[in-house]
């Protein structure tokens, strides 16, 4: 096995993800494989590390590059990481002990800068927007799902109701809820499948209530306000916002995407029969010509002043996150989620530039230590 020694005074960037008897390591390979492209072209060394084979105490790490002509992962000895960029792809192999302790590890070592070490929790994240008067604005009314009673409540306030998992991704587990006094059956549930909806009318909050609880288990569900959403032939669509922290540390808008709900779903989530939709022309179907330079300027401001507060909350240090965010019928930007390990974005022009971001953060970042 080769070994690979730092050249100049570049940041070596190692990306972190766990361990697979198999497969030697987990995560999005080909997300992994342009990270490894642009830092080469870039001159950064970078490599791939597993969460077992990191030893912070070490001159010398295994990690893995790939070889772009034979198309295969090699094993290599790497220098020890200035920056990690921390992509454990699931929030289960992130809770284990192990993983707990290597990333409380690499926090407090005097070499290694980690940023985004966990995964977001919805409700905390709403419990730190509420916090500060510059994005309570943008936050739906929000609380955690635990009795039948606030339910009813929010039901007679709101139209409809969104019941999302805590610690939920790419829209699994998210439920839908009306309430209309005047049908017989006056109670609607509509649970998203992979790409269509399974619905259920209840003559009672309580059966309402027994069937969600039978859907939902164990797991910690929020309730939220339903907001409606600029749509175009009643598919609604929001934005997808990539922040990321610039070359000289500071929140920068990477890009903005649009996706569109499928015609039978009731998020726009790809994987859900959602469409990738290019948000000016979105924008411009539903408020007019005009208005799309003011919507998204409008979005961008709010994304940096939402992403300054989640780090404030967080007590870490982020250096990206992605964001779904609405746009009502009124024009109005309400925030809805943000991750910390965001997913590639297909635009092509946000992909490229996501990737050199990652590059630019890190020297900032080895320039401070």
């Amino acid at each position: 096995m080769e070994s690979i020694d730092q050249e100049g005074t570049k940041p070596v960037v190692a990306i972190l993800t766990i361990e697979d008897d198999e497969l030697m390591f987990r995560g999005n390979r080909d997300n992994f494989i342009d990270i490894l492209r642009v830092g080469q072209e870039l001159n950064y060394p970078v490599y791939i590390v597993t969460v077992k084979d990191l030893k912070p105490n070490m001159p010398k790490i295994r990690g893995y590059t790939y070889n772009f002509e034979q198309e295969v992962w090699a094993p290599q000895w790497f220098p020890l990481p200035n920056v990690i960029y921390n992509r454990i792809p699931l929030r289960e192999d992130e809770m284990t002990p192990a993983v707990q302790n290597k990333i409380q590890e690499c926090l407090v070592h005097p070499d290694i800068k980690l940023y985004n070490p966990y995964f977001f929790n919805k409700w905390q994240l709403f419990e730190w927007l509420k916090k500060s008067k510059s994005t309570k604005p943008h936050i739906p009314n929000t609380h955690r799902l635990t009795k039948s009673l606030e339910l009813s409540k929010l039901l007679h306030r709101h139209s409809y109701l969104y019941l999302k998992p805590e610690s939920g991704k790419a829209g699994v587990g998210i439920m839908m809820v009306k309430y209309q006094p005047n049908r017989t059956l006056p109670f609607r549930l509509k649970i998203q499948d992979k790409k269509k909806s399974i619905s259920y009318k209840c003559s009672s909050l309580q059966k309402l209530w027994m069937r969600i609880k039978k859907e939902t288990g164990s797991t910690h569900y929020i309730v939220q306000q339903g907001i409606e959403l600029a749509s175009i032939d009643k598919r609604p669509f929001d934005l997808r916002v990539l922040i990321q922290k610039n070359r000289k540390g500071h929140w920068e808008v990477t890009g903005i995407g649009a996706r569109m709900a499928g015609s039978l779903s009731i998020t726009t989530h790809v994987p859900r029969g959602g469409s990738i939709e290019d948000p000016e022309k979105l924008l411009i179907a539903a408020f007019g010509l005009d208005s799309p330079k003011r919507i998204l300027a409008r979005a961008k401001n709010t994304a940096l002043i939402i992403a300054r507060q989640l780090e404030r909350g967080s007590g870490y240090m982020l250096g990206e996150m992605s964001m779904d965010m609405g746009v009502d019928q009124q024009g109005h930007i309400w925030f809805f989620e943000a991750n910390s390990k965001p997913m590639k974005f297909d635009e092509p022009h946000i992909r490229k530039r996501s990737i050199e971001r990652i590059f630019q953060y890190s020297t900032y970042l080895t320039r401070q230590a």
